[in-house]
């Protein structure tokens, strides 16, 4: 399938110009050099200065593996000289183990959903030390018994943390949202209520963050909305409502745009943004399939949004002539309408922009400038099911599948793979790519991954 284009004048040319400047252009160092959200220091999967192992097992390129307790698919993040974590931790591990079983057998029984009903947990926090994967602090957000069930596969900590260099936001969804120093004390918490996840499948939607405004969205089957935190208090600055939209689990995406702020989110009724200090909407599209779990992607002034569920759909949206309802209007370059994502977010690499079937295995490189197809319908050796989003360095692309099996892909217009990897841990989160370092989060253990790293017993 060829996209859909829209015709407008010199925007061809003028965008394939944006591309050509590096995105990170005027961004610190410092912040580069981390990996301070989900989706790394530019947003959209990649690090600009990072080199990555291309080759690993469980007993081969293994600086330190740490096991954690409980269980998480939020992603780790990393600042200076640590790695923070979070997971939720069952405190009746047998009959949380018994409320899995039944889930199971819905599946088995050929029924839906595999609901997981809820047991009493602690929702805790983890500093680890980058170097060796020592223990710096460990916190406890919370105890409680969440009020609603999770999806099988899923657990009560998918939220990702995030930084802005001098505090760690932890968001545990209905279970609380904390704000900490990053040596542990606690500054902040509020709480912003009870979703109701659709089929009780839970949550995941991570904050976003700039200058003082913290932004959580709270999509779901009941009053939906969207809500800027002071970030160094907690207190509610504004909140917009977002009638009629139904529980998604994307995260917002922040982007400045001739000198505005602006938040966008990706949704099942109508992607929009909003002016970051006020939370007015600016504009709108529709398009998008139901369950919409991606997370928005932005390069120089061109935001691209995909959904994959019921559906297929990726929209490339010009920031520039955003105004208002955007369909049938120029400011939709292009939109591409075949195996699209479900579950993990693109990724956009320079020129390339990569994304996976459903969970599937099949993999689509388009050219991000003009939509046009590099290659699609391939399918990846070795993974099955895949839930953690791709990422990119040093002229690379990994792709964890959720059994631990990994691919290293060669970035550029053709398919070609550098390497095969398997872990023991099954891997549902999006690793870190830091230095010549890659942080991956098990669903027991962390992971550093590092080319020539000395032998290093399991902590």
């Amino acid at each position: 399938m060829q996209p859909r284009r829209k015709p407008s004048k010199g925007v061809g040319l003028s965008l394939l110009l944006l591309l050509l400047i590096p995105a990170w252009v005027g961004t610190a160092k410092a912040q580069l050099s981390d990996w301070p959200n989900w989706r790394g220091p530019l947003h959209n999967g990649t690090s600009p200065d990072a080199n990555p192992p291309i080759h690993w097992s469980e007993t081969n390129n293994v600086r330190f593996k740490v096991p954690i307790p409980g269980e998480s698919l939020a992603s780790p993040i990393v600042h200076g000289d640590r790695v923070y974590v979070v997971t939720a931790v069952a405190l009746d591990e047998a009959a949380y183990a018994t409320n899995k079983e039944a889930a199971q057998g819905v599946i088995d029984r050929g029924e839906w959903p595999p609901k997981v009903t809820a047991v009493r947990h602690h929702f805790r926090v983890y500093a680890f030390n980058r170097e060796d994967g020592s223990l710096v602090w460990e916190r406890l957000a919370t105890e409680r018994v969440p009020h609603e069930s999770h999806y099988l596969d899923s657990s009560y900590a998918c939220a990702s943390p995030l930084t802005d260099g001098e505090r760690l936001f932890v968001h545990f969804g209905s279970n609380g949202t904390y704000a900490y120093t990053l040596d542990g004390e606690l500054i902040w918490e509020t709480d912003l209520g009870d979703m109701t996840a659709r089929r009780g499948f839970g949550e995941a939607s991570s904050p976003a963050i700039s200058g003082d405004l913290l932004v959580v969205n709270w999509d779901h089957e009941g009053d939906s909305f969207i809500v800027a935190l002071d970030k160094k208090t907690g207190r509610e600055v504004w909140r917009t409502e977002r009638p009629g939209e139904v529980t998604s689990w994307s995260t917002p995406l922040i982007v400045e745009h001739q000198g505005r702020n602006q938040v966008v989110v990706s949704a099942t009724g109508r992607s929009r943004g909003y002016d970051l200090l006020t939370g007015k909407e600016l504009w709108s599209l529709g398009g998008m399939t139901v369950n919409q779990i991606p997370t928005p992607i932005h390069n120089q002034g061109v935001v691209y949004l995909a959904s994959g569920y019921r559906g297929n759909m990726l929209q490339a949206v010009d920031l520039a002539t955003a105004k208002g309802e955007l369909e049938g209007t120029e400011a939709v370059l292009w939109s591409y309408e075949r195996d699209t994502p479900y579950v993990a977010t693109p990724l956009l690499y320079g020129h390339n922009f990569y994304f996976i079937k459903h969970f599937r295995n099949i993999l689509t490189v388009l050219d991000a400038s003009t939509g046009e197809v590099r290659y699609n319908e391939v399918r990846l050796p070795d993974l099955r099911q895949i839930y953690s989003s791709p990422v990119g360095a040093a002229g690379r692309v990994y792709i964890f599948g959720r059994d631990g099996n990994a691919l290293v892909l060669e970035d550029g217009p053709s398919f070609k793979i550098l390497a095969h990897n398997v872990l023991d841990d099954d891997v549902d989160a999006t690793p870190a790519l830091v230095g010549d370092r890659m942080y991956v989060r098990g669903r027991h253990s962390l992971y550093c991954l590092e080319a020539e790293a000395p032998p290093s017993a399991d902590r």
